[in-house]
């Protein structure tokens, strides 16, 4: 799955309270972060609203889980293999949170103004009283996120001496020399680990504190912060054993392990496909179908490496690989529309090849494999679509010796000047969804593939030339 849009952060609206003593006056709760989540979600719970916008394939399996740990107030890790939807679940739990939440103006870990937490903000709330000025945070900036890389330090997590703070002044154990890391800054809101076994197991150390005891501890310093956050990790399985693990005390605090997985039905992969690929061009669902298959067929083959697994995002370029296909025939071709065909799937084994990992045995037959099962995907669709439909109309066409030419660089003009009336074709556009008056684009992908299901299906024969035309003849 992709990653979701950056959202513009909205302006405060002028109505909110500006002060502490406007704040009370409004009749304003202090709610922790998790509370806030569990009162969010119950509430959506009741009315029926959308809880996870965005998120397919999950609504029976893996959001029932995050809904109790949220529920339940657990911090949670997600477990599984690459391209599942696991960065995108995380992200959307920030609109779960209140749009609008207070915090001192001016203090970098947004601290709620009836919880101050830092020296500074507490001298500040005790010297102004009532009139200790608030702003407002939008719940789109409530989110913290690192990618675990090997050069992460307990500083960028946690926190670290900020000498220049030093420089101007400061003792050394002055709590203000402090430059807080990403986790604290991100108190009361939502903080991501990506990738969590890929960080160091000295760095893992760091985050024990904030998930049991909700503080932090920098260097030698008599500081305890009561961090107010859910904490969120992600993970591939693999990961435990290939490149690092999630220590076990780590592995203990977290409140839920849940397992992620890919599109359990066919249903669901087109679903994902047509919701997250940006086509340049029409794709028909026929080909969106293929597209599906042919992912779950590489998903599926023996000579594919499960443990890496076939991302999402392999279906979605497939799809937009073959738009663009077919992009480029109508601006090659002069053509008004630019319609997919059946022609242009083959494009995607050697643009794709680099998406999925084969199991050793298979070197040099990378593209052959893929190939094949693309043949296999066409094929299946072709069978569903088709299946009991009278094709014969078709198959005369060539019975008298006839060459149909088609390709990539062949437009849907030139495909139909050489077919006319077909009998049976109206039928076969109908089953595919082209509708009653399909265009001639329309036309020629629906024809085109059924001319490539009777190759498959051995009911016709089928060339390739060396200048990449395709000839189906008897």
């Amino acid at each position: 799955m992709t990653d979701a849009p950056v959202a513009i952060t909205p302006e405060i609206p002028s109505d909110l309270p500006r002060t502490l003593g406007e704040l009370r006056a409004s009749g304003h709760a202090y709610r922790g972060v998790k509370q806030e989540l569990r009162d969010n979600l119950l509430e959506r719970l009741r009315t029926g609203a959308p809880r996870f916008p965005g998120i397919v394939g999950y609504d029976d399996t893996v959001l029932p889980e995050v809904e109790r740990a949220l529920l339940a107030g657990h911090d949670m890790v997600l477990l599984g293999e690459r391209g599942q939807g696991k960065t995108r679940l995380i992200r959307g739990l920030i609109d779960l949170l209140d749009e609008w939440t207070p915090f001192i103006a001016g203090s970098e870990l947004h601290e709620h103004p009836y919880h101050p937490l830092t020296p500074a903000s507490r001298r500040l709330a005790a010297e102004t009283g009532d009139l200790l000025p608030i702003s407002w945070l939008h719940r789109s900036e409530r989110y913290g996120e690192k990618l675990a890389t090997p050069d992460t330090s307990v500083g960028d997590l946690i926190g670290d001496v900020d000498p220049i703070k030093v420089a101007e002044g400061r003792a050394l154990g002055d709590p203000e020399t402090i430059h807080f890391g990403l986790v604290p800054r991100t108190n009361r809101g939502i903080f991501a680990v990506n990738e969590l076994p890929d960080l160091a197991e000295r760095i893992q150390v760091s985050l024990l504190n904030v998930l049991e005891e909700r503080d932090i501890q920098v260097r030698g310093y008599q500081l305890r912060l009561p961090l107010d956050l859910l904490l969120v990790a992600s993970a591939n399985p693999e990961d435990y054993t290939n490149r690092g693990r999630i220590i076990t005390p780590l592995k203990d605090r977290f409140g839920a392990e849940i397992r992620t997985h890919y599109p359990v039905d066919l249903s669901l992969e087109t679903s994902l496909i047509r919701q997250e690929a940006d086509l340049v061009a029409s794709v028909p669902d026929h080909l969106i179908d293929v597209l599906a298959r042919y992912t779950r067929a590489v998903r599926e083959s023996p000579a594919v490496d499960a443990r890496s697994g076939i991302s999402a995002r392999f279906a979605i370029a497939a799809a937009e690989t073959v738009a663009a296909s077919a992009l480029r025939r109508a601006g090659l071709r002069n053509e008004k529309e630019a319609v997919a065909r059946i022609g242009d799937t083959p494009s995607v084994t050697s643009t794709l090849r680099g998406k999925v990992e084969f199991e050793s045995g298979e070197e040099g037959r990378e593209t052959e494999v893929l190939a094949h099962l693309l043949r296999v995907a066409t094929a299946e669709t072709f069978r569903d679509r088709l299946g009991g439909l009278d094709l014969s109309g078709f198959t005369s066409l060539v019975a008298e010796g006839a060459i149909i030419e088609t390709g990539d660089l062949v437009s849907a003009e030139e495909l139909l000047g050489q077919i006319g009336p077909v009998p049976g074709l109206a039928k076969v556009l109908d089953r595919l969804g082209l509708g009653d008056a399909p265009s001639p684009g329309q036309a020629a992908s629906g024809i085109e593939f059924v001319l490539e299901g009777l190759h498959l299906t051995r009911r016709l024969a089928k060339e390739l030339t060396d200048d990449g035309r395709t000839l189906y003849g008897s």
